[in-house]
């Protein structure tokens, strides 16, 4: 029995079945001969019981042998086009179903890379990936099975409904009357599962917050002995758990016997009523018969109508959720500047390459005007009183200058918070500045194509992301097109090409679950020669060696120096160690520049800088 499990329900019922049934409509083909057999099915079935009429009435009362036979392979032959059109309709809508939720999957995957990060920013990962499985996954099963199946029910109740009025008119109320009881009944009975099923969700979600909180911090539940405490909190919990539970269940589980007992009672009346009329000559045998079977199937289809709506219900509120992300607002791009690859000529002007594709930092790149004027990419870096903040009202950035000379490293230290991370995230374009302007080589960064933009910039930041493949697949992610011999030479420019030989399988090893066969270190070079690989103009470090040891720290930065020479660089760093030899330091506090200058100079004004050198102010 289908049966509520506690899904939200759709906030416009109409929009999401108008969503969903775009999506169907491009296999409207398929989906109409669904119907067809469908409708061949449940005609097969309805039609079959009024025979009875005729095969009782005149053949088996008269006698007649070889016109029962005729009939009986005539009902034979239309029982079987109804189960062929049942398994040719279940067979169809399971092939249309996985059409329509690979076009849901694929649309939503899409349109989910076109996001900005703002929209990250604000949703878990839990809510996103939740679109992808427990939403897509009730969707499929509704249009596997409660859809054909709401159409089915619904058409054999209403042929039952019709044939019984046409055998017998007053016959018929007797039917029509224990149908309305049973629908009053399950609409009550659904009402009252629906609100304990919905505390059962509530509870269930505290019960399991709680114990994964728990389990993950025994440590600290045991320091402190609060075993007690915490079993009391868990028993209440459990105990509204089971109330909520025992409840839903029992409405739910009283559904199909009541409905059956209701059945049960109408085809007792019916059966009285209708032998009383056929002792009196009121109605036929045949008729009577016939009668009897449609009284007992006009039950269950109410009841599976019901009890699947709730699913259809619920697939609803799942692709409601769906198309409302797909809905969101994609990343704004309106740039036109493109990134291109250049050839200088002899009077030192520069000349498209028409037969080449960005396919690495090997020879010359500009940007290319609308016109086709074209400037030298250089990796010279801007920002001219730049404002910006994620929430409006609250400034992370007031007003920030800075410039960063092609082959120039460029070092942000300060507190949490200060907006180091937020200057780097403004140079790729993931947020979009409240005032001023970000000047890439001369070029305001929002005229400049986004994905060209990013191409001419990579990035090792703290949090090291590895997909699961081999490392050889990783670090070539950083340029998809790079040979084995540039992924190897990557690595050694990283000093990761060391360690990976010493694994098993070297560079074909397969990494999984963020490559958590590896150290922190291992990770963090890996990051490093996947920036290698792609050799931009711009790199830049966000605490790149923040959570590693001292002597990993030392591999790191001399991989981190080997890519370094001759690119513009900006380094957020909290050991200050790694900022020394930076050409300009930039000390942060509260979204502006307290102080600017390199190492020696920033100690000899004996600032804040001076102060976190020397150990007198910590970072917090």
């Amino acid at each position: 029995m289908a049966r509520y499990t506690g899904y939200k329900r759709p906030k416009n019922t109409s929009k999401a079945l108008g969503e969903l049934f775009r999506y169907m409509g491009y296999h409207k083909w398929l989906l109409l001969l669904v119907a067809v057999l469908v409708l061949i099915s449940t005609g097969a079935s309805v039609a079959g019981t009024y025979l009875l009429k005729p095969v009782i009435n005149d053949f088996i009362l008269p006698g007649d042998i070889k016109g029962l036979i005729l009939a009986l392979a005539g009902m034979g032959i239309m029982y079987l086009c109804g189960a062929l059109s049942t398994f040719g309709y279940n067979r169809l809508m399971v092939k249309t179903s996985q059409k329509v939720v690979g076009d849901i999957r694929r649309d939503l995957f899409a349109h989910v890379q076109t996001l900005p990060l703002k929209y990250f920013d604000a949703n878990t990962h839990g809510e996103l990936m939740s679109r992808f499985t427990n939403d897509v996954d009730t969707v499929q099963e509704a249009l596997n099975n409660s859809f054909t199946s709401v159409i089915q029910n619904s058409l054999t109740l209403a042929g039952t409904v019709v044939m019984l009025i046409v055998l017998n008119v007053k016959m018929a109320f007797i039917v029509i009357v224990f149908l309305l009881i049973m629908f009053v009944f399950i609409k009550w009975n659904g009402k009252r599962s629906k609100e304990y099923y919905d505390r059962q969700q509530e509870y269930l979600a505290e019960i399991n917050g709680f114990t994964e909180e728990m389990t993950a911090g025994q440590k600290v539940e045991k320091i402190f002995n609060h075993e007690e405490e915490d079993m009391k909190i868990f028993r209440e919990k459990n105990e509204a758990l089971r109330v909520a539970s025992t409840k839903a269940l029992a409405y739910s589980s009283m559904m199909i016997p009541s409905i059956v007992s209701l059945s049960y009672g109408c085809y007792a009346v019916s059966a009285c009523v209708g032998g009383l009329l056929a002792i009196a000559g009121m109605m036929d045998l045949g008729s009577l018969a016939a009668y009897l079977v449609y009284v007992r199937q006009s039950a269950m289809p109410l009841n599976q109508f019901t009890q699947q709506v709730n699913f259809i219900l619920s697939a609803l509120a799942g692709a409601e959720r769906i198309f409302e992300m797909m809905h969101e607002e994609p990343e704004v791009d309106d740039g036109t500047v493109t990134l291109v690859r250049v050839d200088r000529k002899t009077d030192g002007g520069l000349e498209e390459r028409r037969t080449s594709s960005l396919s690495g930092w090997c020879g010359d790149y500009a940007w290319k005007e609308m016109d086709g004027s074209l400037t030298l990419l250089r990796g010279d870096v801007r920002f001219e009183n730049v404002v910006f903040g994620y929430v409006p009202g609250r400034k992370v950035l007031d007003g920030i200058s800075l410039y960063a000379k092609p082959g120039q490293k460029i070092a942000f230290v300060g507190s949490t918070g200060a907006g180091k991370t937020t200057i780097i995230n403004l140079i790729n374009r993931f947020y979009e500045i409240e005032d001023g302007r970000i000047l890439y080589d001369g070029i305001d960064i929002r005229r400049i194509r986004k994905d060209d933009l990013r191409r001419s910039l990579a990035m090792v930041i703290q949090d090291t992301h590895l997909f699961t493949g081999t490392i050889a697949d990783n670090i070539r992610y950083g340029r998809l097109n790079a040979s084995d011999e540039e992924v190897a030479e990557a690595a050694k420019l990283a000093n990761a090409d060391s360690f990976i030989r010493r694994l098993p399988d070297g560079y074909q090893t397969m990494l999984h679950s963020d490559g958590s066969n590896l150290s922190q270190g291992q990770r963090q070079l890996l990051a490093i020669a996947r920036a290698a690989v792609a050799h931009p103009p711009v790199l830049i470090l966000d605490e790149a060696t923040s959570s590693i040891d001292t002597r990993t720290e030392r591999l790191i930065e001399k991989g981190m120096d080997a890519i370094m020479e001759g690119r513009t660089v900006f380094v957020i760093a909290h050991r200050l160690s790694t900022v020394r030899n930076s050409k300009a330091i930039m000390v942060l506090e509260h979204g502006k520049i307290l102080e600017r200058g390199n190492h020696e100079e920033l100690l000899r004004q004996k600032g804040r800088y001076y102060q976190l050198y020397t150990g007198m102010y910590e970072l917090e």
